[in-house]
């Protein structure tokens, strides 16, 4: 394997960690008491910020119940379980598939949630560093935002400081919601060049005038 693409591979297993951890239901500080591992060793090699060791890998995989390949995004699922699905999956819960491969700066990937039987209870709450821009693709997601609960559909677009907790589920949809995220682990933004014209925007701005 080429050295860029050791880079690339180490890069997205940040956000794979924290999708593996979020679906573990662990909070930063419950791993870290389970693995000893730091907080902040644990948040930076999520962030991007720091490249994760074999050893502490090992030891992420084993507390999370996933295989280093799953981490790696090199493991091979059977054709029929990647049809209509992102090729990355942590249990029967969330897909992830990172889109960029590099350390530091705003990190991208996109979520797929499947659907859900009944109503959903409300979203599970983290925070941590960094800030985060979010795009509904397709389906219902249902944004728990601090005390503000958020429906959003297709075209809404959302921004917030990780720092607040936050969670997300679908909202029962009827099938799976797809979005993109875009984080910023350092608090990175995006940069608006164009007057907002789109209605998905509409949230953006009420949210922000709320928060």
């Amino acid at each position: 394997m080429a050295v860029d693409d050791v880079d690339g591979t180490l890069a997205a297993m940040g956000p794979r960690l924290r999708a593996a951890r979020e679906h573990h239901g662990a909070t930063l500080a419950g791993v870290s008491c389970a693995t000893g591992i730091s907080t902040s060793t644990l948040s930076r090699i999520e962030t991007g910020r720091r490249k994760p060791t074999l050893e502490v890998l090992l030891q992420l995989s084993k507390e999370y119940g996933v295989s280093l390949d799953e981490l790696a995004g090199t493991a091979l699922a059977p054709a029929a379980e990647l049809r209509g699905r992102a090729p990355l999956s942590f249990g029967d819960d969330k897909a992830v598939l990172p889109l960029t491969r590099y350390v530091g700066g705003l990190h991208a990937h996109k979520h797929v949630l499947p659907a859900v039987e009944g109503p959903p209870a409300r979203p599970r709450q983290v925070s941590h560093e960094g800030y985060e821009w979010l795009c509904v693709l397709y389906g219902r997601l249902w944004l728990a935002l601090g005390n503000q609960d958020l429906v959003l559909t297709a075209g809404d677009v959302v921004e917030f400081d990780t720092r607040t907790p936050h969670g997300v589920v679908n909202a029962g949809s009827g099938g799976p919601v797809e979005y993109l995220i875009m984080f910023g682990p350092q608090g990175e933004r995006l940069r608006l060049r164009t007057p907002p014209g789109v209605a998905g925007l509409v949230t953006q701005r009420l949210l922000s005038e709320q928060l």
